[in-house]
């Protein structure tokens, strides 16, 4: 009933309307900011600084950044504010492991499911996502990024949980930290053909052949990172 009054009471507000958008947008640009590095991982977020960084009220800040602490994007610590969540690369293990486990099942079972609306809505987004990397520019990397996360969700939509796809996009989120780190490690990696073996085996229904080229290309960027470091290079140094 409380949930019903308040919504009746946005719908009826234009102000309150205005607040949740206003809720929204600083989320959103916090959220960013958090997963590019802006704010890096460990760095304590202070309200008062926040409502000068996103020109909003410490209400708005507290609610996005409750927000991110639901995501574990956030730490909440008690009456000592907010930090960045960190990163280490027992948590890129950690990720990257069950992202495998989470998301090769789930293409399983979508493969498995998956009918012409499915076949289709797979073709439109791999043809989007190859004309934007073949080859992959500058100015292209946002639209990429956008057809990237738009192909990855084809893939797996007809799995027939929606538990599960909360859940990818969660750990999605998580591995999304770790990827400008690894800017201008990838030289030699054909990030196309990764995504063409994934799109061929799917649209084949070959769900055994799908799941390993998702595991490969799941995987690549993370042990990427990982030999590096243990080659000697402090990626992760944030000072």
């Amino acid at each position: 009933m409380a949930k019903k009054s308040f919504i009746n009471l946005v719908e009826a507000d234009p102000a309150l309307a205005g607040y949740r958008t206003l809720i929204e947008r600083t989320y959103g640009q916090l959220r960013e900011d958090i997963l590019n590095g802006t704010l890096a991982p460990g760095e304590k977020l202070l309200v008062e600084h926040l409502k000068l960084r996103y020109d909003v009220g410490a209400g708005t800040v507290r609610e996005a950044l409750s927000r991110l602490v639901s995501e574990a994007i956030v730490v909440a610590e008690g009456q000592r504010g907010f930090t960045v969540a960190p990163i280490s690369l027992e948590d890129l293990s950690d990720v990257t492991n069950v992202r495998v486990a989470v998301e090769t099942d789930a293409l399983r079972s979508s493969i498995r499911n998956g009918d012409d609306f499915w076949r289709n809505r797979l073709r439109i987004a791999y043809d989007k996502l190859s004309a934007l990397e073949q080859p992959l520019v500058d100015d292209n990397v946002r639209r990429w990024e956008q057809a990237n996360a738009e192909f990855h969700e084809a893939l797996l939509s007809a799995c027939g949980s929606p538990w599960t796809l909360r859940v990818v996009r969660q750990l999605t989120q998580h591995a999304e930290r770790y990827r400008r780190y690894a800017i201008g490690l990838h030289a030699g990696r054909d990030v196309h053909a990764e995504h063409a073996q994934i799109f061929e085996a799917a649209i084949d229904g070959q769900d055994a052949r799908a799941a390993l080229a998702l595991e490969a290309h799941i995987r690549a960027t993370p042990e990427l990172l990982i030999r590096t470091i243990r080659d000697g290079r402090n990626l992760f140094h944030t000072s």
